[in-house]
């Protein structure tokens, strides 16, 4: 039997990178606690808690509303238009930021006083 398709998810999309490509590329805050992925297509972007929220913003700018973890041992889907949790179809790998790339990070740019900057 096929694997339903969900509007929304597209189990191929490869993830954009190993960080956040706004952080990345020195936008708003340039750091972030965790990382999300676009489940449509593949942009990885910081969590809600980060300063700048970058996957909630590429959801809602994009249209895409999965998000799913980019963390290391998390496995699960959110839908960010209506605040729910999903199963949904595997992912095409890597599944999580590699091991090399911190929590928060990336490296060398979390300031000091990060906690006190999460939402």
């Amino acid at each position: 039997m096929a694997e339903q398709r969900i509007p929304g998810i597209d189990p191929s999309a490869v993830p954009s990178g190993e960080g956040c490509a706004e952080c990345l590329a020195g936008q708003d805050a340039g750091w972030w606690l965790h990382l999300r992925r676009c489940a449509e297509c593949g942009h990885i972007g910081c969590c809600d808690s980060s300063p700048s929220q970058h996957a909630t913003r590429h959801a809602r700018e994009s249209g895409h509303p999965f998000l799913a973890s980019f963390e290391p041992g998390e496995d699960w889907l959110w839908n960010a238009e209506t605040g729910e949790y999903y199963t949904g179809p595997a992912l095409a790998p890597p599944l999580s930021r590699p091991d090399a790339q911190p929590s928060p990070g990336p490296s060398g740019r979390v300031p000091a006083d990060w906690q006190s900057r999460l939402h």
